[in-house]
């Protein structure tokens, strides 16, 4: 059984930054490529970024690209989001998930595990 945990969400002003973390169960996980999602209220859950099993390619949403950096670090089996930037329509619950299906990155149809989600809201 694999269990996601993120961390880091908050309350912070547009144009600052956060860090988010999950950190991963199970001895497998730098077998898997790694994403991040985030869900507003009423709309569906958007495909943010995605990191292949050992960091070396890295996939953004363009609404993100050049703000957040996903990173990942096998040894603590955890995944980063780094945002910085940010903007009040970035306001969402964000959730990591596990790939089960490199050609569906971008999909949530192509994600297993889930984490619980951790909110962050962006002041203007």
């Amino acid at each position: 059984q694999v269990q996601l945990v993120e961390s880091g969400g908050g309350l912070v002003q547009a144009g600052g930054s956060l860090r988010l973390s999950c950190a991963a169960s199970g001895r497998t996980f730098s077998a898997y490529a790694m994403g991040w999602f985030r869900q507003a209220p009423g709309n569906d859950r958007d495909f943010l970024a995605a990191i292949n099993w050992s960091g070396s390619s890295t996939y953004y949403d363009d609404s993100v690209k050049g703000r957040f950096t996903i990173s990942r670090d096998n040894v603590r089996n955890t995944v980063y989001l780094q945002m910085n930037s940010l903007k009040p329509e970035d306001t969402a619950v964000y959730y990591c998930a596990r790939n089960k299906d490199l050609g569906l990155m971008r999909s949530s149809r192509g994600y297993d595990y889930w984490g619980q989600g951790t909110q962050v809201t962006v002041s203007s």
